[in-house]
């Protein structure tokens, strides 16, 4: 057999189709380039999903603080680097060590307060007298204790019931909670190092936003992206930093009313200020413990300070932070502030808020345009009407015919 017999005809098919004679590229040069940008874009998240939380909180303060920023920038002659740096050391000193130093005394105060259930765990304990003396619930309240409380083992029995973890478990974890400092500390650079270069470059940034924003949304762009800094830096303003205050103070006052661990039941009395009514509900259930523990003049006046507190927070101190009060639903504050703490940790109380109002605003905005665009066509449509006229007729033998006339007015 001849290697002529050997080869195939011409016009065989073949397994990846026809072999082009003009030199096109099997994929199109556009289709790659749309690839490989999707490709580089999943890399990108993979790689450097970990420092999303660092970002967005380096963002939501940058929005807040931009416009003491921009009068810093002015009193330091225009020098970016040198307002920037400025800024971080402000942060640094009014924001963030406090805040340490608030929950590390809320961890020591947490472990002795493990260390007591431990104890009860143990041993068992009767129900305080603070509790019994409650008035209406103080012996449902003792009866509870008794049965779930009370009893040696019964902690670690509801802890187990609850949470699926042993008590001793759980207090190990609490322990080894400074394990995780270093990553907190970690997170925290990363974010004031954000912050840094959103201050210094955030105008540029900005600009090369609006021209790519411009192209996607052309029409809705300028005043979508002013709505955004606006709702950031008002939720900041009068719900994180007020809360913040808000906790500050009333943990001042707690340890000037003699209640155990005043650290951490100001820390969560600044958590509970970001929702509606937490703050109020907070420092009434403190005044009655104090009052059912015997400390009626350290209750009531709790109790006042706090709601005379809480009137000038409300009345005139947010007001003038953000020009207005923030009418942000209860259910989006509560839903942003427990997603935001399961998903971003400690930080995600005070982003969670941020994203949900923010995204209750775009709502907002998207009804608006709705609304508007309602009132003009109803204002643009002619409007018609019919009326029915009725016309006698005489014909010939001298009957009469009704004749029904139909008129369409316009007022166009």
């Amino acid at each position: 057999m001849t290697d002529k017999e050997h080869r195939k005809p011409q016009n065989a098919p073949r397994w990846l189709g026809p072999v082009a004679r003009n030199g096109t590229a099997l994929i199109p040069p556009i289709t790659a380039a749309r690839w490989l940008l999707v490709l580089i874009v999943i890399a990108g998240i993979y790689f450097f999903h970990g420092f999303v939380v660092p970002m967005l909180a380096a963002l939501v303060l940058a929005f807040a603080s931009w416009p003491l920023y921009t009068r810093l920038v002015a009193r330091v002659g225009g020098s970016r680097t040198i307002a920037a740096s400025l800024a971080i050391l402000f942060i640094l000193l009014f924001l963030i060590v406090p805040i340490s130093i608030a929950i590390t005394y809320t961890v020591g105060e947490v472990r002795e307060w493990i260390g007591w259930a431990a104890e009860v765990n143990k041993f068992g304990a009767p129900p305080p007298m603070w509790i019994l003396r409650l008035p209406v619930i103080g012996g449902w309240l003792g009866h509870q204790w008794a049965a779930y409380i009370g009893n040696p083992g019964a902690i670690g029995d509801l802890m187990q019931i609850v949470s699926g973890a042993h008590i001793g478990n759980i207090y190990r974890a609490v322990v080894a909670t400074g394990g995780s400092a270093f990553h907190l500390v970690l997170t925290l650079l990363f974010m004031l190092i954000t912050l840094f270069f959103v201050y210094r470059d955030g105008s540029s940034f900005t600009r090369q936003v609006d021209l790519l924003g411009e192209r996607i949304l052309p029409t809705r762009w300028e005043r979508i992206s002013r709505v955004v800094p606006a709702t950031i830096s008002s939720t900041v303003t009068g719900m994180t930093l007020i809360a913040i205050g808000e906790g500050l103070v009333l943990g001042t006052a707690y340890w000037l009313a003699g209640v155990p661990s005043p650290v951490t039941f100001g820390l969560i009395t600044g958590i509970m200020a970001l929702i509606p009514g937490g703050a109020p509900l907070s420092f009434t259930l403190v005044s009655l413990y104090l009052l059912a523990s015997g400390s009626y003049v350290a209750g009531i006046a709790l109790f006042a300070w706090g709601a005379v507190e809480l009137f000038i927070v409300d009345k005139t101190i947010r007001p003038r932070l953000i020009g207005g009060p923030i009418k942000l639903p209860f259910l989006p504050t509560f839903f942003g502030l427990v997603g935001g703490v399961k998903t971003m940790g400690l930080l995600g109380l005070f982003i969670g808020p941020v994203l949900m109002a923010l995204m209750v605003s775009i709502w907002r905005e998207w009804m608006r345009e709705v609304e508007l665009s309602d009132v003009r066509e109803a204002t643009t449509t002619p409007r018609t009407e019919t009326e029915t006229e009725i016309i006698s007729v005489r014909d010939e033998d001298g009957e009469v015919a009704v004749l029904h006339k139909t008129v369409i007015r316009s007022d166009r």
